[in-house]
């Protein structure tokens, strides 16, 4: 019997859960995947939004703003990748200041400070390869961008420090109250609590829709990415967009905060919320519109192309706190789209403290502070490398020769609360295996490692979890299976 269960341990999720872990309770955080961050929240633009995009009045709006503020503070104590890079707009036409104008005094009622419309000569100052056609621009220097599975991997991580439970390969079918109890269905069983959140992304309006009197919809959109190789050097020091349209924020071209520069996205509503292909249709349309920023842009650095999608809402704003029409304490983080990172920590802070208020939990008297992420052996100097071999001999083996991963890290990975137990997961905690050869080259060691820390066969070690398994049997079986054919 739990005092809350949240189901979804995306960014949202993971950062309710944290909230939650200063109360004396017992919380467990479900996901369908096999590991934390695996839906929306490991695939997006990584982008902090300074808070100009969200029509005032709106929950975007508010808590894109006050989350965005909380991030410097929140990616250093958690050491998680952050860098205040800022953004620009752009305007080719005199019809795109006017939007620009609009922005601008929207982010102005937002609360965004700072913000100020440029010209061409400055716009060509700050970044030179810019398309020379540019009119104008909105500058945002309180944009910034942050490694987004990384963040949301280090809030589950102090969360678990601090009690919470995390329960991977349970997707939930349904919800429903009896006796003051709520009941959740997955596969492995039916967990009960005195409270549930639903946090479930694309799939949050059928568990929704079971408790609510109000049925809404979420549609998927699917927007789809290159990534360039980090060694080549980003043509741009800041995020560059464009002006905005009715599927969003619109195609742009950022440094992530690791160096590599990313285009995209696209924005296709489908139905199927899990489809995650990559199609020639979205990926010529990123490159199109890029051209529009960056005329030079080509193909040849791509080391990958990626797609995710996001759950809007078709009431186009996020839907936070108690279900409508439900039982008592059914709450809801839903609908959360872009700006929903951005907005992440302080939906986190405010719905933790609805839920712990409605639950009269008490504030637990001890609070593990967090274990910030490690500092990567790539982003070492050379004396700190040597003090972390001194530390642990695994420091001292490459394992991913293009991100230059060790050993140690990998195990560190593997080791730590809500630790790795797939090649992708190792990836994403590492970066083993997110450089030019795409783990052509470290995954089997990966794997080797994986089977001695888990106790496993490398039969049982997936990319991904479920059915991703990397082999499908031994050279004996294969041999046998011949000679009983022959």
């Amino acid at each position: 019997m739990y005092d809350v269960i949240i189901i979804g341990a995306g960014v949202v999720g993971c950062a309710l859960a944290r909230k939650l872990s200063q109360y004396n309770g017992a919380i467990a955080v479900l996901d369908a995947a096999e590991d934390v961050a695996d839906g929306a929240s490991k695939a997006n633009s990584g982008i902090v939004h300074a808070g100009f995009d969200a029509k005032p009045g709106t929950k975007k709006a508010y808590y894109n703003v006050r989350g965005a503020n909380m991030y410097a503070q929140l990616a250093k104590e958690l050491g998680v990748p952050y860098n205040p890079i800022g953004a620009l707009v752009l305007g080719f036409s005199e019809e795109d200041r006017a939007t620009l104008n609009k922005l601008l005094e929207q982010g102005k009622q937002n609360g965004v400070k700072e913000l100020r419309v440029i010209e061409r000569d400055e716009i060509l100052k700050l970044e030179p390869n810019t398309n020379p056609d540019v009119v104008c621009a909105l500058f945002a220097p309180t944009s910034a961008v942050v490694s987004p599975y990384e963040m949301t991997l280090a809030l589950s991580y102090h969360a678990a420090q601090n009690g919470v439970e995390f329960i991977f390969n349970s997707p939930v079918s349904k919800v429903y109250e009896e006796h003051d109890t709520w009941h959740v269905e997955t596969p492995q069983g039916v967990l009960e609590a005195r409270a549930i959140v639903n946090c479930a992304g694309v799939g949050a309006a059928d568990l929704h829709n079971q408790i609510s009197d109000q049925p809404l919809q979420i549609i998927p959109r699917r927007g789809e990415y290159y990534l360039l190789d980090s060694t080549v050097k980003c043509p741009f020091t800041r995020t560059m967009f464009q002006v905005p349209g009715k599927m969003g924020k619109g195609v742009l071209i950022s440094p992530t905060a690791h160096g590599n520069a990313l285009l995209g996205p696209s924005a296709e509503d489908i139905e199927d919320g899990t489809d995650t292909r990559t199609t020639r249709q979205g990926l010529d349309f990123v490159l199109d519109k890029c051209r529009l920023t960056w005329p030079k842009v080509n193909t040849r650095p791509v080391i990958t192309t990626f797609s995710g999608v996001r759950a809007h809402p078709a009431t186009d704003d996020f839907i936070i706190g108690p279900v409508h029409g439900a039982p008592d304490n059914a709450f809801e983080a839903i609908g959360i789209e872009s700006p929903g990172l951005s907005a992440a920590p302080a939906i986190a802070e405010e719905l933790g403290e609805m839920v712990a208020e409605h639950l009269k939990l008490p504030s637990a008297r001890f609070v593990r502070a967090a274990v910030p992420l490690l500092k990567p052996f790539a982003a070492m100097s050379e004396e700190e490398r040597k003090e972390a071999c001194k530390r642990d001999a695994n420091y001292g083996r490459i394992v991913c020769r293009c991100e230059v991963v060790t050993e140690a890290e990998i195990r560190d990975a593997i080791r730590r609360p809500v630790g790795a137990k797939s090649i992708d997961g190792v990836k994403r905690r590492t970066r083993a295996g997110m450089g030019r050869c795409q783990g052509g080259f470290c995954s089997p060691r990966v794997m080797e490692i994986l089977c001695e820390e888990l106790h496993c066969s490398p039969l049982d070690i997936t990319k991904c979890g479920g059915e991703s398994k990397l082999l499908v049997g031994t050279l004996n079986e294969i041999a046998k299976e011949g000679r009983r054919h022959e």
